[in-house]
C-alpha cells in the first residue's frame, strides 16, 4: 500500500480540482448572476460622485455626528459642502468631507470619509431625522 500512496495522493488532488472546476464554480457563478442578491430600491448606486438631497442630508448627519463625538472641548467647523459624495445604492452613502477642529492646544483641518446608511428605504419622509440613519464608520479623524 505504501508503494501506491503517492499515486493515490495525485489522483485525489486531480479529482478535487476537477470537481471544483466543473461543479462548484459553475454553481457559484449561476448564483452570483441570479437575482438572489438583488435589492429592489429606487436609489441606484453610482461610481461617479453625485450631489442630491440625500447626499446633503448624509453630509449634515456625518458632520453632526463628528461634532457630538468630539464633544465641547473642541470647536468643530465643517465645510459648506462635501468634497465628494457617492451613492452605493439602497440608500448607502460615502461622504468625503473636510472639517476644521480648533482646540486649546492646536488648530487643524482634517479630511474624512464617512459611510452612512438611511434605514427607512424608499420612505424618505423621515430622512431629516438622525434616528433613521446609521453611521457605519468614519475614517480620517482620530478619536472617533
Amino acid at each position: 500500500m505504501k508503494k501506491y500512496s503517492m499515486i493515490f495522493l495525485i489522483i485525489g488532488i486531480a479529482v478535487l480540482i476537477l470537481i471544483t472546476q466543473k461543479l462548484l464554480l459553475p454553481l457559484v457563478y449561476d448564483v452570483a448572476k441570479s437575482d438572489a442578491f438583488l435589492v429592489a430600491s429606487n436609489d441606484q448606486g453610482s461610481q461617479m460622485p453625485i450631489s442630491n438631497s440625500m447626499t446633503e442630508l448624509a453630509f449634515t448627519h456625518c458632520n453632526n455626528h463628528i461634532k457630538s463625538e468630539l464633544g465641547s472641548d473642541a470647536t468643530v467647523t465643517p465645510s459648506n459642502k462635501p468634497l465628494n459624495a457617492w451613492s452605493l445604492g439602497n440608500y448607502q452613502y460615502v461622504i468625503n468631507g473636510e472639517i476644521s477642529i480648533i482646540s486649546a492646544s492646536n488648530t487643524s483641518t482634517k479630511k474624512y470619509a464617512c459611510r452612512i446608511t438611511y434605514e427607512n428605504g424608499d420612505d424618505l419622509t423621515g430622512s431629516a431625522d438622525f434616528k433613521n440613519w446609521s453611521i457605519e464608520g468614519i475614517d480620517g479623524i482620530d478619536g472617533i
